[in-house]
């Protein structure tokens, strides 16, 4: 019976991650390695500054006071040695992870973390804040991860999957998009009278291009779209052969004449 690893961004008792564990179930076993509270928009951190402590709930529920990757190294290093998951998913995260967001999303680096010790990874969100119906993103990914569990993914890819908030009209392979921001930094003052910032939420655009995840879930469409870690610009390449004819003592004989 496959093992099946979850976690996620929002805290490990968020309705998100208890409907994805509810639908997975019938698929394997189930360790579910999740935040104590939530960590949203913490990447790829990992936590170097202070000690992790885990917290057992049960047999298979583990809460760590650290981020998304802080729970897959503890649960992949220490929880789960010598019986590793077969697959490591991430979700069900309350707020859609589209374009330039994954680069900041806890959901997504969760998932991605699969990479690092050869698994397969699977992160899934669904549109939407305030009160939010997670059973068709959960759905969905029973239908993922059996699939994955079946037949596999590329080496070194992780699938980055949101769902519509409203009515699915089916499923896309997309691309990811890009996004243009505007951030709102709120300011004012605490109690003592010093002066704070508070980044909240951006008003975003993006890029209305078919084929990318943002015009799939617009359109009504769950959106799979492929990623890996490799943020190499294959296409700035060509700039190589310029780049490699510089030597240090041209740099620093350029440094020299622009002081």
């Amino acid at each position: 019976m496959p093992r099946i690893l979850l976690t996620n961004d929002d805290g490990i008792h968020h309705p998100g991650i208890v409907a994805l564990e509810k639908s997975l179930q019938p698929l394997g076993e189930i360790v579910v390695v999740a935040p104590t509270h939530e960590m949203s928009a913490a990447s790829r951190a990992i936590t170097l500054s202070r000690p992790l402590r885990i917290d057992q709930i049960d047999d298979t529920h583990f809460a760590v006071d650290g981020t998304p990757v802080d729970c897959v190294t503890l649960a992949m290093n220490k929880i789960l040695v010598g019986a590793p998951p077969d697959i490591i998913v991430s979700g069900i995260n309350q707020g859609a992870n589209l374009g330039d967001d994954v680069l900041y999303s806890g959901t997504v680096a969760g998932a991605a973390e699969a990479i690092a010790y050869g698994l397969p990874g699977v992160a899934i969100s669904v549109e939407g804040r305030g009160e939010t119906d997670f059973e068709p993103a959960a759905r969905f990914a029973a239908v993922a991860v059996e699939k994955v569990l079946r037949e596999g993914l590329p080496e070194r890819t992780v699938l980055n999957i949101n769902v519509p908030r409203g009515p699915i009209r089916g499923v896309r392979v997309t691309r990811q998009g890009i996004k243009v921001i505007r951030t709102r930094i709120l300011e004012g003052l605490d109690p003592r009278g010093r002066k704070y910032y508070w980044i909240g939420e951006e008003l975003s655009f993006w890029d209305e291009q078919q084929g990318t995840d943002y015009q799939a879930v617009r359109d009504g469409y769950i959106s799979v779209t492929p990623l890996q870690t490799d943020l190499t610009n294959d296409k700035a390449l060509s700039m190589a052969a310029a780049w490699n004819s510089l030597s240090y003592e041209d740099q620093r004989r350029q440094s020299q004449v622009a002081e």
